[in-house]
């Protein structure tokens, strides 16, 4: 996001959320971004090996 385009509503909009509403009412979103971040760390597999590997079950772990 660019400092043109940003925008502080939609900052307290995203941002604002506490972290339990954000798991009781989006848990579709949450475990979307959880998986994403989990495949990242996949990719990190050859550089790292077990280190990212253990991130990666920990993060699909974290997913409701």
């Amino acid at each position: 996001m660019s400092d043109a385009s940003f925008n502080q509503e939609d900052f307290d909009r995203i941002f604002g959320v506490p972290k339990d509403e954000i798991r009781e009412n989006y848990p579709m979103i949450r475990n979307a971004v959880l998986e994403e971040v989990a495949q990242e760390f996949d990719a990190m597999r050859i550089a790292f090996g077990d280190t990212a590997d253990s991130f990666a079950t920990y993060v699909r772990d974290m997913k409701t």
